[in-house]
């Protein structure tokens, strides 16, 4: 097994839907782990081409309830890796993310809503 470090910051929460029930958010989301096979002699870190992701294995990390969600790409796709000399992996990437959050409107306006942002990985 590969031990994952995650974190990630809420860039801006763009829309709240009562009536869709869900909310709309950008967020960072940086992934961290160690691939001993991409070890390399040096004291530099190597920031790669974020194309060459399709080279390397990345987490399968995905949002729970997410209704629709997408990477930015303009002018390229915002993602990042960078490589350390010991093997570990850096690998950022900023997605917009349309989720699900049922909402308890009985109270309203004085109600008090409560909607999560949960990731998860797939086991294969």
């Amino acid at each position: 097994p590969v031990s994952v470090g995650m974190s990630m910051d809420i860039a801006s929460i763009d829309t709240i839907s009562e009536i869709n029930m869900d909310y709309t958010a950008t967020i960072f989301l940086r992934q961290r782990w160690t691939d001993e096979r991409l070890c390399f002699d040096g004291n530099r870190s190597l920031s790669l081409d974020g194309r060459l992701v399709e080279m390397l294995w990345v987490p399968d990390t995905f949002i729970v309830d997410s209704k629709k969600s997408f990477l930015h790409d303009v002018t390229v796709e915002n993602r990042l890796i960078r490589i350390y000399p010991n093997g570990t992996v850096l690998y950022a990437i900023r997605v917009t993310t349309t989720v699900s959050c049922s909402m308890d409107l009985t109270k309203y306006p004085m109600d008090k809503q409560t909607c999560t942002l949960q990731l998860e990985s797939c086991k294969t």
